[in-house]
C-alpha cells in the first residue's frame, strides 16, 4: 500500500499505483475545496502495458494524485489480489465532476480541451443545454503552435478549476504533466474519447457490455483499427497471472 497526505491511498498494479477509494468524486471535490490541485489518471490494462514501454507515461502516472481503476482488467487484477473495489469509469467520474464543479464555480470554471474541431464544443453544449447557468469553455485538440501559446495564456489568466483533456493516451497524460503548472490548483483529468460520446459522434458501449467487463469488445467492434492496441489485453492478463 502506498500512502501520501496529498494523494489518495494507492495499491500497486504491475508496478503502477492505483487509488483505492469508495468515493472518487467526493475526494476530488474535497481536494478542490482545500485549494489543492490534482492530476487524475484513468488507468486500464492497455495503459499499463504502454507505460512499461514509455518511461514518460510511467512517470506521469506515478506523479498523479489520483489513479482510478477505469479498465475491467485493472479491477479484476485488484480483486484477484483481494481488493474489493468497483470499477470507476473515467467518463462517469468526469461527468460527475462537471456537474459538481459547475454548481460551485464562476462561469469559466470548466474547460474542455481536445478532440476534432467542433467536438469539444458540442460536448460542452450538451451540458450547458441540460444544466441552467453552466458555462464551459472549449478548445479542440488540433491547435497550431501560435494557438496553443494563446491557449496557455488563457489557462494562466482564467485558472479554470476543472480541466478535461481529451487527446488520447499517452498524449493527454504527457500534456498535462508538462502544463499543469499553469493551473496548479486545478483538477486535471485525461478523458480520452469522452468528448466524442458526449457530443454524440460516437456511442458508448451498452450497459450489458460494461457490466460484464466487455466494453473493450464493443470498442473494437466500433473501431476495428484498434485491434493491434487490443493485443495489450492478453499481455496484461499473462503478466497479471505470472506476477
Amino acid at each position: 500500500m502506498i500512502t501520501g497526505e496529498s494523494t489518495a491511498p494507492k495499491f500497486s498494479v504491475l508496478g503502477l499505483p492505483v487509488s483505492l477509494l469508495e468515493d472518487y468524486p467526493g475526494w476530488l471535490m474535497s481536494h478542490l475545496q482545500q485549494g489543492l490541485g490534482a492530476h487524475v489518471i484513468t488507468l486500464n490494462a492497455e495503459m499499463v502495458m504502454q507505460a512499461q514501454q514509455c518511461p514518460e507515461l510511467s512517470e506521469a502516472i506515478h506523479q498523479a494524485e489520483m489513479i482510478i481503476p477505469d479498465g475491467s482488467g485493472v479491477v479484476l487484477y485488484l480483486r484477484f489480489k483481494g481488493k474489493k473495489i468497483q470499477r470507476c469509469p473515467g467518463i462517469d467520474l468526469a461527468e460527475s465532476l462537471v456537474l459538481q464543479v459547475g454548481q460551485s464555480s464562476e462561469s469559466d470554471g470548466i474547460l474542455f480541451y481536445g478532440g476534432q474541431p467542433g467536438v469539444s464544443q458540442q460536448a460542452a453544449e450538451r451540458f450547458t443545454q441540460a444544466v441552467p447557468n453552466l458555462a464551459i469553455a472549449s478548445y479542440h485538440g488540433y491547435l497550431s503552435v501560435a494557438e496553443e501559446q494563446s491557449f496557455q495564456e488563457y489557462l494562466k489568466t482564467h485558472q479554470p478549476r476543472l480541466i478535461l483533456v481529451g487527446l488520447g493516451v499517452p498524449r493527454q497524460e504527457l500534456w498535462i504533466l508538462k502544463n499543469r503548472h499553469l493551473c496548479p490548483n486545478s483538477i486535471w483529468v485525461g478523458v480520452g474519447g469522452s468528448f466524442d460520446i458526449w457530443a454524440g459522434t460516437k456511442k458508448r458501449a451498452p450497459t450489458w457490455f460494461c457490466d460484464n467487463h466487455l466494453e473493450w469488445l464493443y470498442r473494437l467492434y466500433q473501431e476495428p483499427w484498434r485491434w493491434r492496441r487490443m493485443l495489450a489485453l492478453p499481455q496484461f492478463a499473462w503478466k497479471a497471472l505470472m506476477g
